[in-house]
């Protein structure tokens, strides 16, 4: 899952890294954009915070963990 930018703005901090990856069935979580950079939300941006990886028995499965990831 490409994680989205939900406001434009500059990135001050990052929070949640670690409930996002004890998510069952999340595999792993790679933040891409850097601390202190400007960041603008789509339509006008062109970027994302980073993505998301998660693997289960079920589609339904992956994108629950994936869903469950997100909100931490």
């Amino acid at each position: 899952m490409m994680i989205p930018v939900p406001k434009s703005g500059i990135l001050e901090a990052i929070s949640g890294e670690e409930a996002a990856r004890s998510v069952p069935d999340v595999t792993e979580l790679m933040i891409t954009a850097r601390l202190h950079d400007a960041i603008a939300a789509w339509p006008e941006g062109s970027s994302y915070l980073g993505f998301l990886f998660a693997r289960a028995n079920t589609p339904k499965q992956v994108e629950q963990g994936l869903r469950d990831a997100y909100e931490n």
